[in-house]
């Protein structure tokens, strides 16, 4: 069952700029849905362009060039995943997608990596994309400043200085992710999917979608799932696990899927702002109201990644 309900689109310019309508309209998203559109974000439209020009160059590559960057070539799970290697929704078909993961450029020597930290380790690039690795690299950096600004805003919207997150920020785990949907089969498998049912695991996502449509919110209090349909000029932006954690669900992490009925090839590009890996989260002093305690105990950002990867590559 799917709903024309929509998502409510929120001004990045306003919500920086500490704008007190906007902040309580992010407030009541991240308390309803965990999900919502950002418009006036302030990342340049020619490089969003540029991304996905680079992305859909990268998976029209043969299966047998992009075997060379596999993600399982390197221990910390940066490069080409194919078709089906992941199963996001428990007891379904793997999922009907394939993906290219970026992460901070770490040498292999630095004392991190050397150490084994999760996820940490040099990007693996197509040899025969020569803006490739440009092009990302550069929209990498603009999601994380931009990821940053978002955690800055959530601050006000949960009753918090506005510098609350500023140690969270500092050095933050993040994952640029590209992925190309082929179109949804005339009979698919039982239960197959674009991308299964699920929350995200991390703290925010920001989403750029095509024109191709697909993507589906859960309203987790009448089940109904909401289409969320591309909005030129905006991210989707949404709240993951680790930010329900925090907030002892106060705000939502909400399950969302895609299913790629457009008939033609789907791209889209998350980008996961997950924090600084070494900071302690634990239930926040506004989350808490008389006589409640917290859902769960502290935890390290990289613990709770490694716990949330586990469950679905396991």
């Amino acid at each position: 069952m799917t709903t024309d309900l929509s998502l409510p689109v929120l001004s990045g310019a306003r919500l920086f700029a500490g704008d007190r309508a906007e902040v309580a309209a992010l407030r009541a998203a991240a308390e309803r849905h965990g999900f919502f559109y950002l418009a006036d974000h302030g990342v340049d439209p020619a490089l969003i362009a540029a991304v996905f020009a680079q992305s859909a160059r990268f998976f029209a590559l043969p299966d047998a060039e992009k075997q060379a960057v596999h993600l399982r070539r390197v221990a910390h799970a940066l490069g080409w995943e194919p078709l089906r290697a992941q199963t996001l929704e428990q007891g379904s078909a793997p999922d009907l997608k394939e993906g290219f993961y970026v992460g901070p450029d770490v040498a292999s020597d630095d004392p991190a990596v050397l150490a084994g930290r999760f996820g940490v380790g040099p990007n693996q690039w197509p040899a025969d994309l020569p803006v490739f690795r440009a092009t990302m690299t550069a929209y990498f950096a603009a999601a994380r400043a931009l990821g940053v600004q978002v955690m800055q805003a959530l601050a006000p919207a949960l009753g918090l200085p506005s510098d609350y997150f500023a140690a969270f920020n500092d050095d933050p785990a993040c994952r640029l992710r590209l992925l190309h949907y082929p179109p949804q089969p005339a009979n698919p498998d039982p239960g197959e999917k674009g991308c299964g049912a699920h929350t995200d695991f991390g703290s925010i996502t920001l989403l750029l979608q095509d024109d191709a449509g697909g993507l589906q919110v859960q309203d987790v209090e009448t089940g109904v799932w909401i289409d969320a349909p591309p909005i030129a000029g905006t991210f989707v932006v949404n709240l993951g696990d680790l930010i329900a954690r925090w907030t002892n669900h106060r705000f939502r992490s909400n399950p969302h899927r895609v299913i790629n009925r457009s008939g033609r090839e789907r791209y889209s590009v998350p980008f996961f702002f997950t924090g600084n890996r070494d900071y302690v989260v634990e239930c926040l002093p506004t989350c808490l109201g008389p006589g409640e305690v917290p859902k769960y105990p502290p935890i390290t950002t990289e613990a709770h990644l490694a716990e949330r990867y586990a469950a679905t590559y396991g």
